[in-house]
């Protein structure tokens, strides 16, 4: 596929009067602001946020270890850009929010103890975060889809001003086959992980049907495994005492559990390697900033939920169930071999540690200024799971294999003793040893995969319609992301993809689609067989 040219030119726009501003300043990493601890951070206020008073945060030893890590969500808008409204949006919702005019600062030299980085509020410029770019006219006349595609996997190679909070807004006011036009937020990971800024995000938005209300999110579901599992009483002391048995023994499979998982976690980082795939580069060529592509396709939810239903299982193990598939056809396709041969590969399952937090109290925080009723940040634990390679004669198999799989790593604590491994690592050993065991992970897996929930109803953001959300990272050397968000009644899927190693990505994206038209079908045939039944 010839690859369209497009010729980039981007500007801060002023959003009053829109002309171009200053633009961004190139740097090459991140590097807090070195200041004098008597000097005294600006803490500014927008609207009717009270002046703040409260102590400086440090930042967190997993923020720490995001450095070159962005989170990029593609916003579809039912409607052409006004970016005076829309700046007049962020103004009043997202850049009152405390991490959103905080920047990264430390005390003389970060190696020696004690002069850790902290959030320092400063001052801001929403103009500044508004980036409007001037691309080809030819080329986004002759395939507007391929030029936001094209060039929202540049945006990687724009740099930030890193005197300013990290970060932006791009608009691309063109329509595309989905969308009016195009919004690109770009922000550091080190802002926060991709589970609370997408929450933050919603926060920020309100119903379409009625702007003075906040979306409407589904019910959360509950959660499973031994330690959520509520104990029993029986009132007999024979029952008694055999419910005290098996909550003793869902305790110690949990304990093994946890204990296999942490060793291969710990082996990942060391040795262990998975195999390899048209999915992996080469052994030891390993790129931690490559030349990624961003693509989207939608499913319907309802379809998922149908799968779901049907096969008594979760709307995650559909997901994962699909993923295998999908990843199953493209690598038989790619290596040639036969039907019986098996093979696998792991994924980084990021889970979210924190304490759920309703769209509401995101609302509250961002009225108020303060982030004392949210647990904010990066509280991210990681969990290997494993994805199986192989062509099934029935497609459901690819669901049932992925929920033995999930619910034996439901009865592990392994994302919360990754999560809190990594933490004490950078505080015991540095940000070095921490960064160390990450990049390994990263290294030796394959992909990353996560799911995130989306509003039930259509939303408007600063002013405009939103027909889709489309969330990604770049930053990691794993040559696949795999996205799942949902939105109303679609699902999007979202691939960020190292497109040297997978340059028919539109080939692979027909996997996932035709992977799930498969296992819909499949459904459908079980539930039509139980009903005659």
């Amino acid at each position: 596929m010839q690859r369209s040219t497009l010729e980039t030119k981007v500007v801060a726009m002023d959003a009053s009067s829109l002309r171009p501003s200053i633009a961004s300043v190139p740097t090459s990493r991140l590097l807090p602001i070195h200041t004098p601890r008597s000097a005294a951070a600006e803490w500014t206020t927008t609207g009717n946020s009270p002046a703040a008073t409260e102590e400086e945060e440090p930042v967190t030893p997993t923020a720490r270890l995001m450095e070159a890590i962005y989170i990029v969500v593609t916003i579809g808008l039912g409607s052409p850009v006004n970016l005076p409204v829309f700046s007049a949006g962020v103004a009043a919702e997202l850049a009152r929010f405390p991490r959103f005019r905080s920047i990264q600062v430390i005390d003389g030299d970060e190696s020696k103890d004690g002069n850790n980085p902290r959030w320092a509020r400063t001052a801001v410029n929403v103009e500044d975060h508004m980036i409007v770019p001037t691309l080809n006219p030819a080329a986004v006349k002759a395939d507007p889809d391929r030029a936001v595609e094209d060039y929202v996997a540049s945006v990687y190679t724009l740099p930030m001003d890193y005197s300013r909070p990290l970060w932006e807004f791009h608009f691309l006011d063109f329509p595309t086959s989905e969308a009016s036009s195009t919004v690109v937020l770009r922000v550091h990971h080190s802002l926060g992980d991709g589970m609370s800024l997408i929450t933050l995000l919603l926060a920020s938005a309100r119903s379409a049907a009625d702007p003075t209300r906040l979306p409407t999110m589904p019910e959360q579901p509950a959660r499973t495994g031994a330690i959520y599992a509520p104990r029993r009483r029986d009132r007999t002391s024979a029952g008694a005492l055999a419910a005290f048995i098996r909550w003793i023994w869902l305790y110690l499979v949990l304990a093994w559990n946890t204990m296999v998982d942490v060793s291969f976690f710990a082996a990942t980082t060391v040795f262990l390697r998975d195999p390899c795939t048209p999915f992996r580069r080469a052994e030891g060529d390993v790129s931690f900033n490559p030349r990624r592509r961003f693509v989207h396709r939608s499913l319907s939810l309802d379809d998922v939920k149908f799968i779901k239903d049907a096969m008594g299982c979760t709307v995650n193990d559909v997901l994962v169930g699909a993923t295998s598939a999908a990843l199953s056809r493209y690598y038989f396709r790619k290596s040639g071999g036969t039907n019986t041969y098996r093979t696998w590969l792991r994924s980084v399952l990021l889970v979210n540690t924190r304490p759920t937090a309703s769209l509401q109290t995101y609302a509250n925080m961002i009225e108020s200024g303060k982030s004392n009723d949210v647990v904010w940040g990066n509280q991210l634990g990681y969990i290997l799971l494993p994805f199986h390679l192989a062509m099934h004669g029935d497609p459901l198999a690819y669901v049932r294999k992925a929920k033995m799989t999930v619910d034996r790593k439901k009865s592990s604590l392994e994302a919360i003793f990754t999560c809190k491994t990594s933490e004490v690592f950078v505080k015991m050993f540095g940000l070095k040893a921490g960064a160390f065991i990450i990049r390994r992970m990263l290294a030796n897996t394959t992909i990353s995969f996560s799911n995130m929930v989306g509003p039930t109803e259509k939303i408007e953001l600063c002013g405009h319609p939103v027909v889709f959300i489309a969330p990604s990272v770049y930053g990691v050397p794993q040559t696949l992301i795999v996205h799942y968000q949902s939105y109303v009644s679609t699902v999007k899927i979202v691939l960020s993809l190292d497109e040297e190693i997978i340059p028919d990505y539109s080939q692979l994206l027909d996997d996932f689609i035709e992977s799930f038209r498969l296992i819909k079908d499949a459904a459908s045939r079980l539930s039509e067989s139980i009903k005659k039944e």
